[in-house]
């Protein structure tokens, strides 16, 4: 099982358009998946489900989407220079030995022109320390904004070639 993130809880977030297309990509390679937004933690997990607190939403969220996966694609927006604090603090809330020996593909996605490389590379270290292994294939999509067609969808198809070669990776990975 493939649990893709969407690492953002910004409301109207351009990263969905990512996630929507990785998660047709994996559709179309059967890779059995499913989708978890951090937009779906509620405001205030962060101090009702840490330091050994009971949270019965964290605990069904870990239930059913950290737990049953063996791999994750986690696509994060770019936040002063690094990823967002919501998936850190996140990371903080669930018990590390449900991530020991997982494997994860990043895509990190910016409106400027580094696409989240710094990002990626500061999620990488905490997922290492996590003990999950990072596919070193890291996507850095830069100008999003750019990239998105009239009707909201990602459809360059440079970007969607990537993301393929990504996906082709990880399920080898």
């Amino acid at each position: 099982m493939i649990t893709l993130i969407n690492a953002t809880n910004r409301p109207e977030n351009l990263t969905g358009k990512v996630v929507s297309v990785y998660q047709e990509i994996l559709n179309r390679l059967n890779l059995e998946n499913q989708l978890f937004e951090i937009a779906e933690l509620q405001d205030d997990f962060v101090f009702s489900a840490s330091f050994g607190k009971q949270n019965a939403h964290m605990e069904q969220i870990i239930k059913e989407k950290i737990i049953p996966a063996t791999k994750f694609v986690i696509i994060s927006p770019e936040y002063n220079g690094s990823y967002p604090g919501v998936l850190k603090a996140f990371l903080d809330c669930v018990p590390p030995k449900h991530f020991v020996g997982k494997r994860a593909a990043l895509v990190g996605v910016a409106s400027g022109r580094a696409g989240n490389l710094r990002g990626m590379d500061h999620l990488t270290d905490v997922l290492h320390h996590l003990g999950v292994e990072v596919l070193s294939l890291k996507i850095p999509i830069s100008n999003l904004n750019l990239l998105i067609n009239d009707t909201g969808g990602l459809t360059d198809e440079e970007t969607i070639t990537v993301l393929k070669k990504q996906a082709k990776k990880l399920k080898a990975f």
